[in-house]
């Protein structure tokens, strides 16, 4: 009898996952919604709609973008944490989703209720000054502002810039230093330009780049190991004495219980997407670098981000109720 039973119980196993090989093989078969969680004109709104076509093209139905900001990405990422893990709905995401699992303890999820499925773009943080600004570089800026108060504009409080430039003057570089937060890249760059702030952090891809080009920004510094190829005039930290690495990027998540076999659907689709020239050529233009690996890379890179930045949360002693 015993025998019978164990039997009985490995053939209902058995058919589960067969039932689950199966519907991975068809899937998708309807629209696949991408909840983004920034407001449209972003990077991860922009980055979304990059890859939601492209995996239209390739999966053979419509990526439907949907737009839910607020809470610091958190609404967004709630959502999806409590859809069905039928690899219908998806969470587009910046590094916010990492730093928010130390940051906003109270946000009715965990990290662990998500699925990472594919990181597909990062950008390094930098410090950008106006063009009037005497410094030539971070090293120059750093030693001027020794004894000071300076001030600091980022896109708003909780993001990555604020996090790793406050981690950065406080614990590396041992500045006083204010931060100024804005509702947004735009109005930071634009008070960076006019000279109502000493210093901006921001990531390259943050449109700080562009600005840099046109020479509207001086770009002081990247927190990479080595320069950008769209900014090469542009030192690293390290250069400037200080090695500090930190970037955010933007990545695609699922609910936790979403089966291996369409993640790895998912993220095998969305490799294709990435891998096209043209593509990396735009996002290099603009000052990122895009990003490939498996679905357990993927998962791998974010369960060592939410490390990293919880350690800095931590260490600043940074809460959000």
């Amino acid at each position: 009898m015993r025998f019978f039973k164990q039997a009985f119980i490995a053939l209902v196993i058995l058919g589960a996952l067969n039932i689950g090989v199966v519907r991975a093989q068809s899937y998708p078969t309807r629209d696949i919604t991408f909840i983004v969680a920034f407001a449209p004109g972003g990077v991860a709104d922009t980055l979304a709609r990059i890859v939601g076509k492209g995996l239209s093209e390739r999966l053979g139905h419509t990526v439907v973008v949907e737009n839910r900001g607020g809470a610091g990405g958190n609404i967004a990422a709630a959502t999806v944490a409590r859809a069905a893990p039928d690899g219908y709905t998806l969470l587009v995401t910046t590094t916010a989703v990492a730093i928010n699992e130390t940051l906003r303890p109270n946000k009715g999820f965990a990290a662990s209720d998500l699925k990472p499925i594919a990181i597909v773009a990062s950008s390094p943080e930098s410090f950008v000054t106006g063009p009037n600004n005497p410094a030539a570089n971070l090293a120059e800026f750093l030693k001027t502002a020794k004894g000071k108060n300076i001030t600091f504009a980022s896109a708003g409080v909780g993001s990555g810039s604020h996090i790793a430039a406050e981690y950065f003057f406080k614990e590396i570089a041992k500045i006083s230093a204010t931060h100024v937060p804005f509702q947004g890249g735009a109005p930071a760059i634009a008070a960076t330009i006019g000279g109502q702030v000493d210093v901006m952090a921001t990531t390259l891809g943050g449109g700080a780049a562009a600005q840099i080009a046109h020479g509207k920004l001086k770009g002081l510094g990247v927190a990479s190991v080595k320069r950008v190829s769209v900014t090469p005039n542009v030192p690293t930290y390290a250069e400037a004495g200080y090695p500090f690495e930190a970037s955010s990027w933007v990545g695609v998540f699922a609910p936790a219980g979403t089966s291996p076999e369409i993640t790895a659907k998912l993220n095998a689709a969305i490799e294709e997407v990435m891998k096209d020239p043209a593509l990396r050529q735009k996002l290099t233009a603009i000052g990122f670098d895009p990003m490939e690996g498996s679905q357990a890379q993927a998962e791998t890179y974010f369960k060592s981000e939410v490390a990293k930045w919880g350690k800095m949360v931590k260490t600043l002693g940074l809460s959000i109720k």
